[in-house]
């Protein structure tokens, strides 16, 4: 959450969906002025649109329900998606002469943190738009519950991202979240407990983004801009000259390398963490990093400082939060956020009205020392899918700009501003890969029985689902 916390707040109620086709048709009508207007994004091409309108003309009869699978590269993607179904799939239906349903439109799951920092609007506009929110960091039974019964019964397909949260890369995939494939599981359940024949879908979406223009130039202004803010001399380029990716590297690694160190020193010096600032390089090399990328055979070493630098974050909030550092980073960011929550939206309050000044004015203190631990988590979060080698395997500009932008995050939140105001570095295209659905009524027989199966079956899906988000994330 971007905006200080100083307050202990109410528990977060649950904002149930409340479909409003009219709200929808509105936003659909909107959505290309909206999208100019909010993002970078002016084109969006789609490429196997005739399986979802195949699909869609099957759900529409009766014969299955789906979940679409999105991939969530960016904060972006609610607006892609939405172009999608709103823009692209009719206009395939009608050259296909497939007469469906309107709006074309999806049920969707949403943060449920979202409103905190997008606003209360935003909650109701979710819900006028069939969306419906889920705690990330617990067992949310009310939420789960909705989206269950949307899932099986709702008048519209189901949309989520089964990452959990954007990575900021479009070319490599978060590890997924089981929850969406359980989620499938149970809808084959819940049908056949009704005596009804629908097949369940999991349909796998690809979401890439791509500059219409090589921002070559912003990349270079801003690593400039990164370079004054992190004390670096900045590198002079002349602006009349051709863009130089090798020098934008090593003017990159070298960035990287002293954000890493000054980090490293932060956490030892300030929250007694055992981290070494050593650098991965010898003074030659940093001497030769803003003109020589023979630095990136250091990448492994990098990368290796970079685990240990976020798990040394992570401890920073969980020892405060007394919780023990168990599962992925991904896990660890969860429950974290939660206890965060927990503190800040406290259940014991809900009548807060009710307690004295002094009890609340300890609630307050307990709420924003909550909100400032959390900062750590934030960091961690923007850097989850950093390898220390993403630009190396494949120098393209858009790998330059998303290392660039997470680098930005980062100074960012240390200085305090909205890391949300992202530099918009220049025209985007979206382009979206319909995949081939996975049955998971065909898996039903793998998944029930004991608990034991279950668990594998509901592996088996979230690996091959992850499978195929990859495979349409690899760009030639």
């Amino acid at each position: 959450m971007p905006r200080t916390i100083r307050q202990a707040q109410p528990p977060l109620e649950f904002i149930p969906p409340k479909l409003n086709l009219f709200v929808v048709k509105m936003l659909q009508w909107l959505l290309p002025a909206i999208m100019r207007s909010r993002t970078a994004i002016r084109r969006v091409e789609a490429t196997n649109v005739e399986v979802l309108v195949d699909l869609l003309r099957q759900f529409h009869e009766g014969k299955i329900r789906f979940l679409l699978a999105f991939r969530h590269p960016s904060v972006n993607d609610p607006f892609s998606m939405a172009y999608l179904l709103g823009r692209i799939v009719p206009k395939v239906a009608r050259q296909q002469r497939v007469a469906l349903r309107r709006p074309i439109h999806a049920h969707f799951m949403y943060d449920r943190g979202i409103p905190l920092w997008a606003g209360s609007f935003m909650g109701w506009l979710y819900s006028q738009l069939g969306g419906t929110p889920i705690h990330r960091g617990k067992v949310d039974r009310v939420g789960l519950r909705s989206a269950r019964d949307l899932f099986a019964n709702g008048s519209l397909p189901l949309a989520a991202a089964p990452e959990g949260a954007t990575n900021g890369h479009t070319e490599i995939v978060s590890p997924l979240e089981p929850g969406l494939s359980q989620l499938a599981f149970w809808c084959v359940e819940d049908l056949r407990k009704a005596n009804r024949t629908e097949d369940v879908l999991v349909v796998p979406i690809g979401i890439q983004y791509r500059y219409i223009t090589p921002p070559w130039r912003e990349i270079d202004q801003l690593l400039s801009q990164l370079e004054a803010d992190t004390g670096l001399v900045v590198t002079a380029v002349n602006p009349q000259d051709a863009p130089n990716e090798r020098l934008l590297y090593g003017r990159l690694y070298r960035l990287g390398e002293h954000l890493l160190s000054l980090m490293e020193e932060f956490y030892s010096r300030f929250y007694q963490q055992p981290l070494s600032a050593t650098p991965s390089l010898d003074q030659d090399d940093q001497a030769a990093a803003p003109t020589d990328p023979a630095i990136p055979l250091s990448h492994e070493a990098f990368a290796v400082r970079l685990n240990a630098l976020m798990d040394a974050a992570l401890k920073v909030a969980e020892q405060y939060f007394n919780l023990q550092p168990k599962g992925s980073v991904i896990d660890r960011c969860r429950r974290l956020e939660q206890a965060g929550w927990d503190y800040i939206y406290r259940e014991d309050l809900k009548a807060i009205e009710q307690i004295s000044p002094l009890e609340h004015c300890l609630a307050d203190r307990i709420a924003e020392e909550a909100n400032h631990r959390l900062w750590h988590m934030r960091m961690v979060e923007s850097f989850v899918a950093v390898t220390g080698k993403y630009v190396l395997e494949k120098p393209s500009v858009e790998r330059f700009a998303e290392t660039t932008l997470l680098m930005w995050d980062m100074v960012a939140r240390i200085k305090g501003e909205n890391p949300f105001d992202r530099p918009k570095l220049g025209r985007l295209k979206a382009v979206l890969t319909i995949g081939q659905p996975l049955s998971v009524s065909d898996r039903w027989h793998d998944y029930e029985g004991n608990r034991r199966n279950a668990k594998q079956a509901v592996m088996t899906l979230t690996q091959d689902l992850q499978t195929a988000l990859e495979q349409m994330a690899v760009r030639e």
